[in-house]
């Protein structure tokens, strides 16, 4: 028979060996504790349950509008950095300043371009559950939403 001291010591080397270690899923953890309930409190349930139609309407048009008009300027400003690069460019190409292999900037685009196609038919799961989340947000926020969008519109064309 084993004494009281020596089964204490076996048992000690059966719990160091059989140490449980829990695997925590990342993905689904993101799932279950998104980043809202955090900010806002687990009730932060879909805002038809707490504004009336008019409310939610204005509320998306107003942020619909401002959304729009910023990036109707952020735009345009792009739009014209990048052209106004590429004439610069193309302008001190013409003048002799600058000598651009058009061949190699071909070859190296359609590289980038079979990158990019390789890279996009990859999907990460996380842009799918955030595509996801934003549809199932829409869904439950039809009015807020759809007032979003036409505020949208409408800051574009101000």
């Amino acid at each position: 028979m084993a004494t009281a001291e020596q089964r204490e010591a076996g048992q000690d080397d059966a719990e160091s060996e059989d140490e449980v270690y829990e695997v925590v899923d990342l993905t689904e953890y993101a799932r279950r504790h998104q980043w809202w309930s955090r900010v806002f409190g687990n009730n932060s349930g879909p805002i038809a349950e707490k504004y009336s139609v008019a409310t939610q309407i204005m509320m998306g048009g107003v942020t619909g509008w401002c959304a729009g008009y910023v990036f109707q300027r952020v735009g345009k400003i792009a739009a014209t950095a990048v052209g106004g690069g590429f004439l610069l460019l193309q302008i001190a190409n013409h003048s002799g300043y600058v000598q651009v292999d058009w061949k190699k900037v071909e070859k190296d685009v359609n590289k980038a371009k079979k990158h990019l196609k390789k890279k996009a038919n990859k999907a990460a799961p996380e842009i799918n559950t955030f595509i996801e989340e934003a549809t199932d947000f829409i869904k439950r926020n039809i009015v807020l939403s759809s007032g979003f969008v036409g505020g949208f519109f409408l800051g574009l064309a101000s």
